[in-house]
């Protein structure tokens, strides 16, 4: 899923639970104002109008649920509003049982119904609660450059190829040229107009292999796609090729998701092993700018592959000697 597919979904759960939580305002008012304006009637309709201690009981109740109104339709943290409510319903539910147990009759009969009812209130309030604790961790999980802990990683870069659009986006599309600048490809193979098969090496010197689809494109300008079936490695991505000021070059912009093996583990092997993915992605861009530019990969002389990760050391441009390469002469 890309970062704006993830954003929307957040969004739309995070909207949801504010509906849920405003309707549940609006509950503990109409519950607050009945029970603190006619506490005799709502006594009696619950079936403990015959208890001393539910006179003070009643309106102390009310009192709470309008505090409750109070958060739940004034303020965007509803997860600590309806936890309170939860609370609120346990309360209810220990005095409930305690009345039935010392009620025979029609008054246990309409306690019966009250409890009934307060406990499918209770379920609601519990849903609503564990949705609003889960929109809130994921509205305060990073956008940008990661996700939170055991979530899937998100990276972005974006390159500047001296080449038009259309002819960027054509090198792209046929999906056999991928492995060509992106390192950790081993080969992707189309086995249909957008479905195709992809194998990519890691850590340790095994190989990973995924199934995927291109669900939603526009010609010369986006590619998204996303992996499907039990892969691997489970990842998403969007690239889209937008011309640049110049008016003869393009941007490259990638936003990419998927789950490392191993989860945080994995990740940190990965990076310790030379493959640390945000480069990696950097890396790749850098080497679709030089075949699309000049025809092909770019090395040096010293360091001709660029991966330490196989073996190899990474690239860098000429520089002067150091001090202390200058001080040992020739025999440096």
């Amino acid at each position: 899923m890309t970062r704006l597919a993830v954003r929307e979904a957040a969004d739309a759960r995070q909207e949801e639970v504010q509906r849920r939580g405003r309707g549940l305002g609006w509950m503990s008012l109409g519950l607050g104002v009945a029970q603190l304006t006619v506490p005799d009637t709502v006594r009696r309709i619950s079936g403990v109008d015959d208890s001393r201690a539910s006179r003070a009981v009643v309106p102390l109740v009310g009192a709470r649920e309008l505090v409750h109104a109070a958060g739940l339709l004034t303020s965007r943290r509803k997860s600590a509003w309806t936890w309170t409510r939860v609370v609120g319903d346990a309360m209810d539910l220990t005095s409930l049982g305690m009345a039935i147990a010392h009620r025979r009759g029609r008054r246990r009969r309409r306690l019966l119904g009250v409890t009934g009812a307060v406990l499918g209130i209770t379920v609601l309030d519990v849903l609503t609660a564990v949705q609003a604790t889960r929109a809130r961790e994921i509205g305060a999980a990073p956008a940008v450059g990661g996700a939170r802990k055991g979530g899937p990683m998100e990276l972005t870069a974006t390159t500047t190829v001296r080449k038009p659009a259309r002819e960027v986006y054509a090198f792209w599309r046929d999906l056999g040229n991928l492995p060509t600048f992106m390192a950790h490809l081993r080969e992707v193979r189309a086995t249909g107009d957008r479905t195709s098969h992809w194998s990519a090496s890691a850590p340790f010197g095994t190989n990973v292999e995924w199934d995927a689809e291109i669900i939603d494109e526009a010609t010369g300008e986006k590619i998204t796609w996303r992996s499907t079936g039990n892969a691997d490695v489970p990842n998403a991505g969007t690239v889209r090729f937008v011309p640049a000021p110049d008016g003869v070059s393009t941007e490259v912009h990638v936003v990419l998701t998927y789950d490392i093996p191993g989860g945080a583990v994995g990740k940190a092997v990965a990076r310790y092993f030379g493959e640390e993915p945000h480069q990696q992605l950097d890396d790749d861009l850098r080497r679709l700018k030089q075949v699309l530019e000049t025809g092909e990969v770019v090395r040096s002389e010293g360091a001709p592959w660029g991966k330490r990760a196989r073996k190899e050391f990474p690239q860098r441009p000429a520089q002067p000697l150091s001090d202390a390469e200058l001080a040992k002469g020739a025999d440096a």
